[in-house]
């Protein structure tokens, strides 16, 4: 039997008051959340240039609402983060080669002159752009002492500014002509239902990057675990991406779920476990992941949302009549 709390929450939302799903998720989720980013990274760029030593307290409060909001949007990787490679420019992750540390230390040596202007800036290695090359310069050990002071600091304004340069460009899409395709499907969209495949497919993406790579990859194997592949590690920021996602994507579920209580209920109760189990990790950076007990906790959480892109999969998108389709994790 479904929750008296749930169904009176659903009753109430604005799901049920709009009788198109798709305007609802963009008005009520997408369009306020990227504007979320646009307005915290511009927050990020002037802290900077008022700013730009690492120790800055508000530099690094800016960082931290900044790339909060880019991690709340970060599963929609489909029109307006894709134009141009925007997605990689505000976040390269994962790095699996150690190209940002290897990139920076090269342009801070060297003293490239891109960091002088913005749009020469721009056409830098995607190594030294957005959240995760930022958070080389403000949190590791030895890059954010590395080179003269003086240049650093042309580099963290130079970074700033193409984060916020990039999110306004990407809401700019979304509020001028992106949304507006998905409301109104008859280009890039022929129906409703595509558009529904592609928000459906970005739950997907969302649930993926968190099982697969998130927890994934410092989960590594029982005999080779890899902690020190844990997402935003340095800024101690791991397990908070997970909540982050997890908090944004449930919204999603359960507004795809449309008019089907019972199983917006099962998505629901399925976020809620998942949730209550991050709560209970005490382990921001998942160190963890090397000891039997914590880890068994960790994989716990994994498996709990491979469970619900599972019933994604097989209930919510035969619901809808999608199905997930690919995505950008899924390679050639």
């Amino acid at each position: 039997m479904r929750s008296l709390t749930f169904a009176l929450t659903l009753a109430l939302s604005p799901l049920a008051a709009q009788a198109d799903m798709v305007d609802d998720i963009l008005d009520q989720q997408i369009l306020p959340a990227m504007t979320i980013l646009a307005s915290s990274s511009q927050t990020l760029s002037q802290a900077a240039a008022v700013d730009c030593q690492i120790t800055s307290p508000d530099l690094r409060q800016a960082y931290i609402q900044a790339f909060d909001a880019w991690v709340m949007v970060s599963h929609l990787r489909f029109g307006p983060t894709e134009t141009d490679n925007r997605a990689f420019a505000l976040a390269f992750w994962p790095d699996s080669r150690g190209k940002i540390p290897k990139t920076l230390v090269a342009m801070i040596k060297s003293e490239d002159s891109n960091v002088a202007n913005a749009v020469d800036f721009a056409t830098s290695s995607i190594a030294v752009r957005g959240f995760y090359a930022l958070e080389f310069l403000l949190y590791d050990a030895e890059l954010s002492h590395f080179g003269k002071p003086s240049y650093r600091c042309q580099l963290v304004r130079a970074m700033t500014k193409d984060i916020a340069t990039t999110a306004q460009d990407i809401l700019d899409e979304w509020q001028s002509s992106y949304a507006a395709q998905m409301r109104s499907p008859s280009g890039r969209y022929q129906t409703k239902d595509e558009v529904k495949q592609e928000l459906f497919k970005a739950l997907n993406t969302g649930l993926q990057i968190t099982a697969d790579m998130r927890l994934g990859r410092p989960l590594g194997s029982f005999d080779h675990p890899r902690p020190n592949r844990a997402e935003a590690r340095r800024s101690g920021r791991s397990l908070h991406h997970v909540e982050l996602s997890l908090r944004t994507l449930e919204p999603l579920a359960v507004a795809l779920a449309g008019d089907n209580p019972d199983l917006a209920e099962d998505l629901h109760n399925g976020f809620a476990k998942a949730l209550a189990s991050v709560a209970r990790l005490d382990d921001p950076v998942f160190a963890g992941v090397a000891a039997p007990r914590s880890r068994f906790r960790i994989e716990a959480l994994q498996q709990q949302i491979n469970d619900l892109r599972t019933r994604a999969e097989t209930d919510l998108g035969p619901a809808l009549g999608v199905e997930p389709g690919f995505n950008s994790l899924d390679g050639d």
